[in-house]
């Protein structure tokens, strides 16, 4: 038996199926090889006990005996730390560089690249201001990204927590064909999601919410 639960939604809609933020947990798991359950809250009636595990009314959540923790990075930097080096490195130096990508993805690249992919998600393509300018940020962030990944396969030396959060930030941006000119991002992102364990992440997720169906 296991003290690990991760909790989402019981269902959503097709279109963010495979991206709902679970994944990222799902994936830490897998590639830890920790034993979990996993819990389903309703889509459509967020209840004060879904608040008070996660105060936005969103998932996932991940609970660990008479812990609860939400927020997808806070979850893989707990679950780096119980993966005896996995997904954390032990060396202090290494384990510095993975966090600081860790929180990179959250801060610097997501916040770039979420508002734009809202964007291509809704269909809107008309040429305002305001769309050349998230156009403008991401390529900014993924220029960066991409002279950094043309020297390395993974962020940090070695696989980790961080390269999880990276390359499911990534995937929603090549989702949309968006890293057509950053070749070191999409083959860090092919490299990443070709690992059996996002794989089973992947299929859990996807039959997880068609079940529901």
């Amino acid at each position: 038996m296991t003290d690990l639960t991760l909790t989402t939604f019981d269902w959503v809609p097709e279109i963010p199926r495979g991206y709902v933020r679970d994944i990222r947990v799902r994936w830490a798991l897998e590639e830890a090889g920790l034993p979990y359950r996993v819990n389903a809250v309703p889509f459509g009636d967020r209840g004060a006990e879904h608040f008070s595990h996660q105060p936005f009314g969103q998932v996932p959540w991940l609970t660990d005996g008479d812990i609860s923790i939400f927020e997808s990075g806070a979850i893989l930097l707990h679950l780096g730390k119980r993966s005896d080096g996995t997904l954390l490195p032990t060396d202090p130096r290494r384990r510095s560089e993975t966090i600081e990508w860790l929180f990179a993805a959250l801060n610097s690249v997501e916040m770039a690249s979420l508002p734009w992919s809202l964007f291509m998600f809704s269909g809107d393509t008309e040429d305002t201001p305001g769309r050349k300018s998230l156009d403008k940020f991401l390529e900014s962030r993924l220029q960066h990204l991409d002279s950094v990944l043309t020297d390395r396969d993974w962020l940090a030396g070695s696989f980790s927590v961080a390269d999880i959060l990276m390359a499911d930030v990534l995937r929603l941006v090549d989702r949309f064909d968006g890293l057509a000119e950053y070749p070191a991002c999409r083959d860090y992102v092919s490299r990443a999601t070709a690992r059996p364990a996002f794989e089973k992440a992947l299929a859990d997720q996807m039959a997880h919410f068609a079940a529901a169906d």
